[in-house]
């Protein structure tokens, strides 16, 4: 119960911050993780604020504190003879210990949050994410096996600014329904490509012959975007990823139109290669 306040409470300061809507993409001058549209991404934000941050600047004042200590206590003026000293058990201990029950406190939440995020529970569908350069492409084997390619929406196509953010809108979204846990197969057809959604807590790299796996369930509609994250060439900038979160029953609508409408493109598509062979 505690760690879902203090999660609900970075949600907020991340919405005060500029995180509007549902934090679905970055902002300008935006300080904090995105809100968590997940609850491993929530589990994520409280490991971050909960756990590193205080540990973080704890180590960072003490260590400040201590060199002012000695930069005052043992300056030239103050301490004309220098001390002969080598060796201090107490110190020598402490310098030891104090690093590895760090890591400790560390370690326990962490280990927790990877078997979170690398156990897959029994999915209620899957979509496989295919990286091109440069480019993503998007199949759902469980809904007919239709699939699709997403492409950057280019700045001289933008008609909305606000609902088309530059670099992130793209014309063809991954769907999903809301409250359904997605399996989500990752690979790629030519480099490493790397599939990454800030506020699902999910980041996956994509390598060609390989299929690699994550999972994630939004936990309330809305579009969230990403980008693929891996140097990937010179048209990196060109893979954004949109990802839009909708009511089961409107998921299940978007299905029968997509079918048809890919279906065809698909047919389109072997009719022109067909034509171009000729």
């Amino acid at each position: 119960m505690l760690r879902r306040f203090i999660a609900l409470g970075v949600a907020a300061l991340a919405a005060a911050s500029g995180d509007t809507a549902h934090a679905a993409q970055p902002v300008s001058a935006g300080y904090n993780l995105q809100a968590a549209a997940t609850q491993v991404a929530s589990d994520i934000a409280w490991f971050h604020s909960s756990i590193l941050i205080p540990i973080i600047t704890a180590v960072t004042l003490l260590v400040l504190a201590l060199l002012a200590y000695c930069a005052i206590r043992f300056r030239a003026s103050a301490n004309p003879v220098p001390s002969k000293t080598t060796h201090n058990v107490v110190i020598e201990v402490v310098w030891t210990l104090a690093p590895i029950i760090i890591l400790i406190v560390i370690a326990i939440p962490s280990f927790k949050l990877l078997y979170e995020q690398q156990t897959i529970p029994k999915a209620d569908l899957t979509v496989k994410a295919i990286g091109y350069q440069w480019y993503w492409g998007y199949a759902y084997p469980d809904h007919g096996n239709f699939a699709f390619d997403s492409y950057v929406v280019q700045d001289k196509d933008r008609k909305d600014p606000v609902n088309q953010p530059r670099l992130l809108a793209v014309d063809n979204e991954m769907v999903v329904p809301v409250g359904k846990v997605v399996r989500l197969q990752v690979t790629a057809q030519d480099v490493l490509h790397a599939f990454f959604v800030p506020s699902f807590g999910v980041q996956v790299t994509a390598v060609p012959g390989r299929l690699n796996e994550a999972w994630f369930k939004v936990e309330r509609p809305g579009v969230y975007y990403g980008q693929c994250n891996e140097l990937c060439g010179k048209d990196h900038s060109s893979m954004p990823i949109a990802v839009r979160a909708l009511p089961e029953a409107e998921f299940a609508a978007w299905v029968d139109g997509a079918k048809k409408k890919f279906a065809a493109s698909q047919s389109l598509d072997v009719a022109n290669a067909q034509q171009a062979g000729r």
